[in-house]
């Protein structure tokens, strides 16, 4: 398609393009080869009248041109697609999708695994991929390159809509044999303990609790880190440590697990996971239903949950 001589489909390599910063990477997003590539960049270099992306040092930078592209060329991009995707009306028992979800491994075990059970159940034509938070998770939802984040509440972006899923609480998540500690465990004890903590992301972010604990001037001796949470309470059997977890999560292992749940020596605020956005998807049919999918499911939870503390 030509619009005022520009071929309509140089916009999907601009993108890409103007994103990476690399012919290389911009190949493998679009599926063709790198030469291909190369002469997308030559016709928009012509067109443009301009380098768009120029050698600077080892990196390749946007030119001012570029860089003022960027914004409303994915802007565009996300709006054909939204437009060209939704439908007047959505039947999930028929729909073909494809939606990425980034949330911890904690929400795909407290939550997602119920939603993909469901789906398969009432929209097998559905597909999800389920992939890990990373630092930029932030810029890929700005990019529209995930259909849901799904992570605490503090981590929100305002640009964009978003809905809270549910709440939880953390305990504290011993070895059954450890004989350090009974029932309870005092302030005093869990400080003296050693400690299973979570990190994440090339910077080695502090996970909720933690950060939580640094406001309220609690100092942990941590002897032992993850990358995820599912494994905090397998790295505490046959030690005396003590890993922080998620209450629901922890519930999980406990009963699996030869493990002892027991009260947080403190009080720390509720977590509040929350779902969120493109903007641009508001009014995708699709979307929509998902969103109404992963809400119910939540408050599923929330209710089984609320049985089991009963």
């Amino acid at each position: 398609m030509r619009l005022g001589h520009f071929d309509m489909n140089l916009l999907v390599a601009l993108d890409a393009l103007l994103d990476t910063r690399s012919v290389t990477r911009a190949s493998e997003r679009l599926h063709i080869g790198a030469s291909a590539t190369s002469s997308a960049l030559g016709r928009l270099r012509e067109y443009f009248g301009d380098e768009l992306l120029m050698q600077v040092g080892r990196r390749m930078e946007l030119t001012p041109l570029g860089r003022s592209l960027a914004q409303p060329v994915r802007e565009i991009l996300l709006t054909v697609q939204s437009t060209v995707v939704a439908r007047l009306e959505f039947d999930p028992g028929e729909a073909r999708r494809n939606f990425v979800i980034r949330a911890s491994d904690y929400l795909t075990t407290v939550l997602l695994v119920d939603v993909v059970q469901r789906l398969q159940r009432e929209a097998p034509g559905i597909t999800l991929h389920i992939a890990n938070m990373t630092d930029d998770v932030p810029g890929q939802l700005e990019r529209g390159e995930v259909d849901f984040v799904i992570y605490p509440s503090a981590s929100m972006n305002p640009a964009h809509p978003s809905q809270a899923l549910f709440e939880d609480t953390f305990s504290c998540v011993v070895w059954s044999g450890n004989e350090r500690v009974g029932e309870t465990i005092s302030l005093e004890q869990y400080l003296e303990l050693g400690h299973v903590a979570a990190s994440f992301g090339d910077s080695r972010s502090s996970s909720f609790e933690t950060m939580m604990m640094t406001n309220l001037g609690v100092t942990r001796r941590v002897e032992v880190t993850t990358t995820n949470f599912n494994t905090l309470p397998q790295l505490v059997i046959g030690t005396t440590r003590v890993a922080t977890v998620h209450t629901r999560l922890a519930r999980i292992y406990s009963h699996y697990l030869p493990l002892r749940m027991l009260p947080l020596p403190m009080n720390l605020p509720p977590l509040i996971e929350v779902m969120q956005w493109h903007v641009i998807n508001n009014g995708d049919p699709a979307h929509t239903w998902l969103r109404s999918v992963l809400q119910e499911q939540a408050r599923t939870q929330s209710g089984v949950a609320a049985l089991n503390l009963g």
